[in-house]
């Protein structure tokens, strides 16, 4: 994939996931999305940080409940480079581990 559409398939999933996480989630974290970074914060103050890695064409993850995640888009979605997860279902994973129940999010 050249930069150009990395940029652009990259901005849309960040977005997506920002308007989606603020719809169904807003009662539980902050959700801010600003220069190509999503954070989510949550009441205790722990955070999960989306972020587009230019240089390797990827999302990476950070998340408080299951550390560092890299992303590369493969197969029609944003995979693991360690694997075949997705970011989607790493990141619904984690949030109901972190808010303590299941949240039954459906993000892709």
């Amino acid at each position: 994939m050249d930069e150009r559409a990395f940029e652009t398939k990259a901005a849309a999933t960040l977005a997506r996931l920002a308007e989606r996480l603020e719809a169904e989630l807003a009662d539980d974290l902050d959700v801010e999305l600003r220069g190509g970074i999503l954070t989510l914060e949550l009441a205790d103050g722990r955070q999960f940080i989306v972020n587009k890695h230019a240089p390797n064409r990827e999302l990476w993850l950070s998340s408080p409940v299951s550390g560092a995640h890299h992303f590369a888009w493969r197969a029609e979605a944003w995979r693991s480079t360690r694997g075949d997860a997705t970011l989607t279902g790493c990141l619904a994973d984690d949030l109901d581990a972190a808010l303590g129940r299941g949240l039954g999010l459906r993000l892709e």
